[in-house]
């Protein structure tokens, strides 16, 4: 089994992200979810690759398995285990909280996006390759 690069990044929910039951909304999951991602594309990928491609959601797999309260941190770690399917690729996310324990994990497609057009492009190697490849960041 290929052991890919991951990158982690930590996070506390503020009582702007906590729902009627005093957890972290799912919402909010959601949007931390999008925003590692984005952090793990900032951190890697190469300036022309950040002003030529956008990446878009297609779909969410997510499991909810424990939860946080306001001013607990999680960490985020994310990464992509297998190559590219054309413009798609599927992107895993776990969030781990202070005690050890898993509170989500998540399995996220995306599909790469010109900026210039607008249109779905096949992910070349050279745009895959930092998040398939020994020596990328592991934190932000």
């Amino acid at each position: 089994m290929t052991v890919r690069p991951r990158f982690a990044m930590a996070i506390t929910a503020t009582a702007a992200d906590i729902d009627v039951f005093g957890h972290v909304n799912n919402a909010v999951w959601v949007r931390w979810i999008q925003d590692v991602a984005t952090a793990h594309w900032e951190a890697v990928a190469p300036p022309e690759h950040k002003a030529a491609y956008a990446w878009l959601v297609t779909r969410h797999e997510i499991d909810y398995r424990g939860n946080i309260a306001a001013g607990e941190s999680v960490t985020a770690e994310t990464w992509v285990d297998k190559p590219p399917q054309g413009a798609r690729y599927d992107r895993h996310m776990r969030f781990t909280g202070a005690d050890g324990r898993t509170k989500v994990e998540a399995v996220t497609t995306w599909v790469l996006i010109d900026r210039a057009s607008g249109r779905l492009l096949r992910v070349r190697p050279d745009i895959a390759a930092p998040f398939l490849e020994a020596g990328s960041p592991v934190g932000g």
